[in-house]
C-alpha cells in the first residue's frame, strides 16, 4: 500500500454537513462524479474526504459526544492555539488533549452527524 486515498463518511443532511466541513474545517470542495446518490467530495492535500448521504448507515453513531477512544480520523493543523480559538469563536464543542502521550497535541470535534475528527499538531 502507498497511502490513504480517501475517507468516506455517512451523513444524513448534505447541506448541513457541507456547511460544517467548508465553514468550520475550511475544506475545499472538489468536483464529484454524477453518482445516483447525493454526496460531496473535499480535497485535503493529496487525500480526499467523501461525504455520502446515507441515513440508514450502521456507522452513524447517533451521538455527537466527544471521545478520543472511538473511531475517528485526524487532520494535521498548523497551530493548536489558533485552531482552538477558531473553533471556540464558531461555538464548536471541543475535547482538548494538549499533552497527549501520543506525542501530538489533540483537539477532538464532531460533525453534525457524530463523525469524530481529531485536529492535531506536534507538541
Amino acid at each position: 500500500m502507498q497511502q490513504i486515498h480517501h475517507v468516506s463518511l455517512a451523513v444524513t443532511d448534505l447541506e448541513r454537513a457541507k456547511k460544517f466541513y467548508k465553514d468550520i474545517l475550511c475544506l475545499k470542495e472538489m468536483k464529484r462524479p454524477n453518482f445516483d446518490f447525493p454526496g460531496a467530495w473535499f480535497q485535503i492535500g493529496e487525500q480526499q474526504l467523501h461525504l455520502i448521504v446515507y441515513p440508514d448507515a450502521n456507522t452513524l453513531r447517533g451521538s455527537t459526544s466527544l471521545s478520543s477512544r472511538e473511531g475517528h480520523f485526524a487532520f494535521r493543523v498548523t497551530s493548536y492555539d489558533n485552531t482552538l480559538k477558531w473553533l471556540r469563536e464558531k461555538k464548536i464543542e471541543v475535547y482538548e488533549n494538549p499533552t497527549s502521550k501520543s506525542g501530538f497535541a489533540q483537539i477532538f470535534v464532531s460533525d453534525p452527524d457524530g463523525n469524530l475528527i481529531e485536529l492535531n499538531t506536534e507538541q
